[in-house]
């Protein structure tokens, strides 16, 4: 529902009853920090339990994929991270980032009505416009990964952004009005919830069953809530960049994209659309 007025901080008592039944138990806040990755990251190496949530009001140095820098504007957006410890080899990391796309999109779909576009890897659009980032970074061993941290930055209440972001946007400015960050908070933990128990199962599943990998569910679902995953023209920043128009995701969740010459798989370059 829209932001009813008042306090809307992200206190661990507010936020921990909404979120009962799920993985999330132990939850952490700042008024102010560098930034929630950094701080979590360092928790895990630490031994952080799986489930631990790391929220801000505000990030001096919030970071986004690539080192690209997150505009943290204070109390207006959710800046949260969270430890995971998934039985996943270190080549099925990405989906962990899938499935935090699909997460918030469900989210915001679900207390907004807005319905959000998720673009290869880790953007979530309104309008062709970002309002959610995503980072993932983790600590792996060759076979398996030790622990991960996936972030999230998502654009709330804000109506003013940084003139070196110009594709930015939140959810007022889409919707029309402000909306309540603890109850989107509460929404996107619940649905992430369902997601990692979800991509956690397949992965367990398929260690037994050859013909069902971890991303036998999560990609087909990524595609469907993606314009960007088939028949988009885009130019892939990577490689010297190249253009091209997207075929869907392969088995291990990568993009790929066909050009004039060949098909080819998308590993980590940024991926923007071409008119």
């Amino acid at each position: 529902m829209p932001d009813p007025g008042g306090a809307d901080l992200l206190l661990p008592d507010t936020i921990a009853p909404l979120v009962k039944g799920t993985m999330f138990r132990h939850f952490h806040h700042y008024s102010s920090i560098g930034s929630t990755n950094s701080e979590a990251m360092a928790a895990a190496a630490a031994g952080e339990p799986e489930g631990s949530v790391f929220l801000a009001e505000e990030q001096t140095s919030g970071r986004g994929r690539g080192a690209h820098r997150w505009a943290s504007a204070k109390s207006d957006g959710i800046y949260c991270s969270v430890v995971l410890r998934p039985k996943l080899a270190p080549a099925d990391a990405l989906l962990l980032s899938l499935a935090t796309g699909l997460a918030v999109s469900m989210a915001i779909e679900q207390v907004t009505g807005l319905v959000p576009d998720l673009r290869w890897p880790n953007d979530v659009l309104l309008n062709e416009k970002k309002v959610c980032g995503i980072l993932t970074e983790m600590n792996t061993e060759p076979t398996r990964v030790r622990y991960a941290v996936v972030g999230i930055g998502l654009n709330v209440n804000q109506t003013d952004f940084p003139a070196e972001l110009p594709d930015a946007t939140s959810v007022r400015e889409q919707a029309g009005h402000a909306w309540s960050r603890v109850e989107l908070a509460a929404a996107l933990l619940k649905s992430l919830d369902r997601e990692y128990r979800e991509l956690t199962m397949q992965a367990k599943r398929g260690e037994t069953q050859a013909n069902e990998p971890a991303a036998a569910l999560l990609i087909p679902r990524f595609e469907q809530h993606s314009s960007y995953a088939r028949g988009k023209h885009v130019r892939v920043e990577e490689n010297g960049g190249y253009e091209g128009v997207t075929e869907g995701l392969d088995s291990r969740g990568f993009l790929q994209v066909r050009t004039a010459k060949e098909l080819r798989v998308v590993l980590s370059g940024g991926v923007r659309p071409l008119d």
